[in-house]
């Protein structure tokens, strides 16, 4: 009998078959990506084999614990230990396809990690709060703690009061509350979101002194540039500490060395040093005037920048992280 032309991955495929789901799923665990991918797409082509031609494919891996399998149906068992093995979204990702099945589209929730939280949060305070407790429970943690944030004290605590409780949701629900994430959240971020080239856009801001910040922005808003004010929200510098809330520049400071305070306020002027000087402890306190009180003798301007774009780039992670609100936001609201 002629010999069946298999491609490495059809043999590996046939024997992880052969070995059955507990020894192949165990198996599976140790292939790349691109490995896996490759079982997959030769599982594909492979209908039916002898078993005198299993047994020599055994043969030739060097591992005889192949006994009467007979003609397998390989692509239809090799999906069966894929699926209890992967999720269905690791199977979709190596395969590289854009749906989880026909004619079904991907999953909403990772694409509603990429969202604001108050676009989130916006949506939720309309709905019942089981149904935000189901979506908060889907998406990422960092992405649920942010929009809870957002929400009112009130309908926050009987959300997590809810998530708390959730058991098994029926997989009709759970369709019909992707159907309408994706035409009423989703759906409007396609039509009009910005937000990522907003960000972009404050980012390369945020890297610039205030001088050149400020006249950037005077530029941007003598061209009538949209959404500016989303910008400006962004935004945050050394020179801005002043305006934060106490409460805010307490917790910014409270994380910082008394070395990297010091070379901030190189230079400073008196309210402003005197606005970051009163949101730390009297001890610390009294270590950087004395600092201070000697002289800037030896130290760069430059030195002096790098440090205070090092405090704002804080308190713009800690205003992501919902710790603080930035002046703009507090304005805003």
């Amino acid at each position: 009998m002629t010999s069946l032309n298999l491609t490495r991955a059809q043999k590996a495929a046939a024997i992880l078959v052969a070995m059955g789901k507990p020894s192949a799923s165990r198996l599976l665990k140790f292939f790349k990506q691109e490995e896996l991918k490759a079982l997959i797409e030769g599982a594909r082509l492979l209908k039916t084999i002898p078993q005198g031609e299993l047994e020599r494919i055994v043969a030739e891996f060097e591992a005889e614990f192949m006994e009467g399998a007979g003609q397998l149906d390989s692509a239809d068992q090799i999906d069966d230990i894929l699926n209890d093995t992967l999720s269905p979204e690791e199977v979709q990702a190596i395969m590289g396809q854009g749906k989880t099945a026909a004619n079904q589209p991907p999953p909403v929730w990772s694409e509603l990690d990429k969202l604001e939280p108050a676009r989130i949060a916006a949506f939720l305070a309309g709905e019942h709060s089981q149904t935000s407790a189901l979506i908060l429970s889907k998406v990422a943690p960092g992405t649920a703690a942010n929009a809870l944030l957002a929400l009112d004290k009130p309908l926050r605590g009987e959300v997590v009061k809810r998530m708390m409780s959730i058991s098994n949701i029926p997989e009709a629900a759970t369709r019909l509350i992707e159907t309408q994430l994706r035409s009423r959240v989703l759906g409007e971020s396609n039509v009009k979101d910005t937000s990522a080239g907003q960000s972009r856009v404050a980012n390369l801001l945020n890297e610039m002194d205030k001088p050149q910040l400020d006249e950037v922005m005077q530029d941007l808003e003598a061209a009538g540039t949209p959404d500016l004010e989303a910008v400006r929200a962004r935004l945050f510098s050394f020179e801005d500490i002043p305006l934060l809330a106490q409460r805010a520049r307490v917790t910014l400071f409270d994380g910082l060395s008394t070395e990297l305070v010091t070379l901030c306020l190189r230079q400073a002027p008196p309210h402003l040093a005197e606005a970051v000087l009163s949101a730390i402890g009297a001890r610390s306190r009294r270590m950087i005037e004395a600092e201070l009180s000697q002289g800037p003798e030896g130290i760069q301007t430059a030195d002096i920048l790098r440090a205070r774009k090092t405090v704002a780039a804080t308190a713009l992670r800690l205003s992501r992280d919902g710790v603080i609100e930035l002046p703009s936001m507090q304005a805003a609201a």
